[in-house]
């Protein structure tokens, strides 16, 4: 008998020290909101315990509603950050609206997934935090994903470029003047984009107080069991929970502007005003303009052999639709390392090029209008 209870007294002892012990507390907790009023994604609960899993194995909490009643202030302050996961059309009421925007002023953090961009489109606030409102897609298909920002926890692991299957958004305004671009894509690759030779994919930025990641892909249910994906998911809610990387606002940095100055020549010129050395001076005003006929080609030698990640051309209203990159190690052979169509003028930031050069050229193969290609700036960007 005494045997027995000592044998009890020993279980329960160590019963009581097992509970002295508690389980590791979460680093931190977020709300996934998955409400919609428009197009329904049925991608959705896919995505909801694709987050659940990244939860669990990186040691922060989810939680998932629909219910557009827990934006309120006291619900909200146990968040970190809110996933609004594919959400569409108006899903929160005014005194919802305010709530939220009260959470991110008292710096909470926002992730966008896919159609988080086409959701509430008469709230101006929103539309500042998420960056871009979606304009179009074409159909689901393969497309080549550039990485632009090499450090941020979003895309830092990632390959420099993924061919990936999605739907693919054009936005009706470019995010970049207000976000820092981590990702786009290259329109060359698929059918159907409409942003030209700068289409970002995903960004970031820190917006009245808090942080806001948002990323377009995440249209389908097997984007969420793609490593890559998860990856860059997973970076995103560390971005806004935790306030991990930077997301500068402006172009993306690439060293000082190998081109200035630099020996330029061109098929041709409209008249000896519009030389191709305009095109590489420090001057934002002067341009090369060639005659008026395709193709045409402008080239600049850099002077030794570098490698280049990023061609940046302005273009005056007269501009190619199509054109090509091409780099050469002795300004005879050329090989081509981007492909441009559908270019819309304006400024083709051109990011994620990888070549070793000192010949770099631009082979206009389309022009958009009646006049021939000029440019104001030719920019070359590397090491």
């Amino acid at each position: 008998m005494l045997r027995r209870i000592a044998f009890c007294l020993a279980l329960s002892t160590a019963a009581v020290g097992l509970a002295a012990v508690p389980a590791q507390a979460a680093d931190f907790t977020v709300l996934v909101f998955s409400k919609t009023a428009g197009f329904r994604h049925d991608s959705i609960p896919t995505g909801i315990a694709a987050i659940q899993q990244l939860g669990t194995a990186n040691n922060f909490a989810v939680e998932a509603t629909e219910d557009a009643n827990q934006f309120n202030a006291a619900n909200l302050a146990r968040f970190r950050a809110v996933i609004w996961l594919s959400t569409t059309g108006d899903v929160l009421n005014a005194t919802q609206q305010t709530a939220f925007e009260n959470y991110i002023r008292a710096g909470g953090g926002y992730v966008g997934i896919h159609a988080a961009a086409d959701t509430e489109y008469d709230w101006a606030w929103y539309g500042g935090l998420v960056g871009a409102y979606f304009a179009s897609h074409p159909a689901i298909q393969n497309a080549t994903v550039r990485v632009e920002d090499r450090t941020h926890p979003a895309t830092a692991p990632l390959p420099t470029s993924i061919v990936r299957n999605d739907e693919w958004y054009n936005y009706r305004t470019n995010p970049r003047a207000v976000a820092h671009v981590l990702a786009t894509l290259d329109e060359s690759t698929y059918s159907g984009g409409s942003m030209g030779a700068d289409h970002p994919i995903s960004w970031c930025r820190a917006y009245d107080g808090g942080r806001s990641f948002y990323t377009g892909m995440g249209h389908t249910q097997a984007t969420y069991g793609e490593a890559n994906y998860r990856t860059h998911l997973l970076g995103g809610i560390r971005y806004a929970a935790q306030g991990t990387g930077a997301c500068p606002v402006g172009p993306p940095p690439g060293g000082s502007n190998l081109a200035l100055n630099k020996p330029a020549t061109a098929s041709s010129q409209e008249n000896a005003s519009f030389p191709a050395s305009n095109a590489v001076d420090a001057s934002g005003t002067t341009r090369w303009s060639s005659q008026f006929s395709d193709p045409q080609w402008i080239r600049v030698d850099l002077g030794a052999t570098f490698a280049i990640t990023r061609v940046r051309l302005v273009w005056e209203t007269a501009y190619g639709s199509a054109y090509q990159i091409q780099t050469s190690p002795d300004g005879v052979t050329f090989t081509t390392i981007r492909s441009v169509t559908g270019g819309n003028g304006g400024v083709d930031d051109n990011t994620g090029l990888s070549a070793q050069t000192r010949y770099v050229r631009i082979l206009g193969t389309t022009r958009a209008t009646q006049w021939g290609y000029s440019l104001f700036t030719f920019e070359v960007f590397g090491a």
